[in-house]
């Protein structure tokens, strides 16, 4: 026979769409041309499939070949079709039987003596392999991953020869089970090593209860990146569909998946990333660190520091759960559902209203660090809360703070009112948010009031009433009554932690109530 068709899949950022590889043999001139769209990469594969094929024994045909990866259409980048190109040459020449092949998809990336290396995004491929209802063959050092995927039939090979062997019926191969039992392997910080920070760690425990995103302001030094790394250790752990989603996501970043396995992931990215670095991006689109991030926690220390470009960038997927990244040829989408934890100084050398130091910024430097952040962008960080210096006394203190146990069971039980109303509170749509919240007329003037005085946007009234429905939650209470919506306003009151009179450096902070 002298044509061969093979299945196999291609990355495009978390897709896996399905390609097939096509191989014809005919008269004329021997050689090999490879068409379908492929990058540099692909065309670079046929002359490790040559290699590979004469190293490992087999009859490379001297005739002309011509290879089509289907659809044309579609972008074919790497070294994963080495193994079906490899595989449609052997059967379009008739050293392996068309049936042997008909239902497995593969991938794989050859070296010249015929051994199968490791892909990156092995995981989408196959989850797509899965639902398709057929095997798949990847290299050894990917099948662990791809058995991630319960219920899909994986062969594992090492080398060409043994696939080979298989096919022929000679060796068969057994289908892979995985030899590590993914688990959570790396310790939790708890919430009893931070000391004292009392209104922090309630801001934190209303965070965790109901998705909010939270900033912490305040001098250098009082337990702010302390706070922000106990997040997760208070969240509950991945189901079994969100963590395969957030090691797809490794997976395609060519990271590795297990160590954190059912884990919520934390991501803290330096001040100087770029956007690219932040929301994914590049000639080739990747995920970046808030789809990293994603089901997890993305942390931005030092807030006022990064480019205020690179932070508007994260408007929309704070409010949509995604990014969409557009290039002129084709189009990119990674999940981003990230908790937002940030952690910034109110002023440049970081003691505006400190007790303890006199701020030795201008007023003009106090200006141009605040309006760094943008009101849309703040806009969108439900909890805003001051963490000032501690005392002395409380600080050597030796009674340990609540443990991070006792704080998760009470956000569980938040979460758990949360989903039987169909959502975690942040996420929940306009119409379902006032109808839990259950609010009176008296409480809708009074709240009314309030938001004409703060100057607070229609944005920010949602945010306030997701915070108080939460509020209401950590209580098991039905709807949300006066004392939630005071204590949600509260937290959204940034001016008081960073609006000071900038005649004044060190003042204390200008009051304002309700």
């Amino acid at each position: 026979m002298s044509l061969a068709m093979l299945r196999t899949r291609a990355s495009l950022g978390l897709e896996a769409p399905e390609v097939q590889v096509e191989v014809h043999l005919s008269n004329g001139l021997p050689g090999l041309s490879i068409v379908g769209l492929p990058e540099a990469a692909v065309k670079e594969s046929r002359e490790r499939v040559r290699s590979a094929l004469l190293n490992a024994g087999f009859e490379f045909p001297a005739r002309r070949i011509t290879l089509n990866l289907a659809p044309a259409d579609l972008p074919k980048e790497g070294g994963r079709f080495d193994l079906p190109i490899a595989l449609g040459i052997l059967v379009a020449s008739g050293q392996i039987p068309e049936e042997a092949v008909a239902a497995m998809e593969c991938l794989g990336e050859l070296a010249l003596d015929g051994s199968i290396r490791a892909v990156t995004g092995v995981l989408p491929a196959a989850l797509c392999c899965r639902k398709a209802g057929r095997t798949l063959v990847v290299p050894r050092g990917n099948a662990d991953e791809a058995a991630l995927a319960e219920e899909l039939e994986v062969l594992a090979v090492g080398h060409l020869l043994e696939l080979v062997a298989h096919l022929l019926g000679r060796e068969r191969l057994t289908p892979h089970v995985c030899s590590i039992i993914p688990q959570a392997r790396l310790p939790e910080p708890d919430l009893s090593e931070v000391r004292g920070q009392h209104q922090a760690r309630r801001a934190l425990e209303i965070a965790a209860a109901g998705g909010h995103n939270l900033l912490f302001a305040g001098p250098p030094g009082t337990g702010k990146t302390m706070l922000a790394s106990r997040l997760p250790g208070i969240l509950p752990p991945l189901g079994e569909g969100e963590a395969l989603e957030v090691a797809a996501v490794r997976s395609v970043c060519g990271l590795p998946i297990m160590e954190r396995w059912g884990q919520r992931p934390f991501r803290a990215p330096h001040h100087t990333a770029s956007g690219v670095a932040l929301v994914g991006g590049g000639s080739k689109p990747r995920p970046g660190e808030v789809s990293l991030a994603h089901h997890g926690v993305l942390f931005l220390d030092e807030l006022a520091e990064f480019d205020r470009g690179v932070l508007e960038v994260m408007r929309e997927p704070l409010e949509s759960g995604r990014i969409l990244i557009s290039r002129a040829s084709h189009q990119r989408r990674f999940p981003a559902r990230f908790q937002l934890v940030a952690a910034m100084n109110p002023c440049p050398c970081g003691y505006l209203g400190d007790s303890r130091r006199n701020c030795s910024c201008t007023p003009a430097q106090i200006q141009r660090y605040q309006a760094r952040l943008s009101g849309p962008l703040l806009d969108r960080i439900d909890l805003q809360v001051e963490v000032p210096g501690l005392p002395a006394e409380e600080l050597t203190s030796a009674t340990p703070g609540e443990a991070s146990a006792g704080v998760r069971e009470r956000v569980l039980a938040a979460r758990a009112r949360q989903l039987a109303r169909g959502g975690l509170n942040a996420h929940l749509d306009t119409h379902a948010l006032e109808a839990a919240c259950q609010l009176e007329d008296g409480e809708r003037q009074w709240l009314a009031g309030v938001l004409s005085r703060l100057n607070l946007s229609a944005r920010a009234y949602h945010r306030v009433l997701r915070v108080a429905l939460t509020l209401s939650d950590l209580i098991d209470q039905d709807g949300v009554q006066r004392p939630q919506l005071m204590e949600a306003i509260g937290y959204r009151q940034l001016d008081r932690m960073m609006g000071r009179d900038p005649a004044r450096p060190g003042a204390g902070a200008q009051q304002r109530s309700a």
